[in-house]
């Protein structure tokens, strides 16, 4: 009869678990006395913040790429390909038709895409459409017509019809 492993018997393999250095136990150890800090100064004190820099600017905070930059202005699509539309079985395609059908957002804009093939006629009416789709939706003899966006000509209020706003 094999015996069997008991929870109090586990162990983890040998040499997989390596102890922690203890620093700051006396001047006998490695670690001892000044605990790899140094000699006095402030970085040798507790309570430092990471990346304080004695008062000055820190880097992350000069630099705004590392910490990211999120266009307040930024036009965002919600994609319908080509394949979505014939599945549909619809012969007009308009922003308004897709919300009804729940291919899209309440406030989205619409962007139709190429992926997918057409093999009747329909007359799209979305905020973009990709090259390749027009191109797929003329040669099945279909028609495209650009909506216009909510605001227009000028650029978009700040943060509407943008999912990824900080704010």
């Amino acid at each position: 009869m094999t015996e069997q492993t008991k929870l109090h018997d586990l162990r983890p393999p040998a040499g997989s678990h390596k102890r922690p250095r203890r620093v700051a136990r006396g001047i006998a150890g490695r670690g001892g006395k000044t605990a790899g800090r140094g000699m006095k100064g402030q970085k040798a004190r507790s309570k430092v913040p990471v990346g304080f820099e004695g008062g000055q600017m820190p880097l992350l905070r000069r630099v705004p790429k590392w910490r990211g930059f999120t266009n307040p202005f930024r036009v965002e699509y919600q994609p319908v390909n080509l394949d979505t539309i014939e599945e549909s079985g619809l012969d007009e395609i308009s922003p308004d038709i897709l919300r009804e059908r729940g291919l899209v957002g309440k406030k989205a804009l619409v962007k139709v895409l190429g992926r997918g093939e057409l093999s009747r006629a329909v007359q799209v009416k979305a905020h973009a459409v990709s090259a390749s789709a027009a191109a797929a939706i003329a040669e099945a003899g279909g028609s495209v017509e650009i909506v216009a966006k909510p605001w227009g000509d000028r650029r978009p209020p700040h943060g509407s019809f943008n999912q990824h706003t900080n704010r």
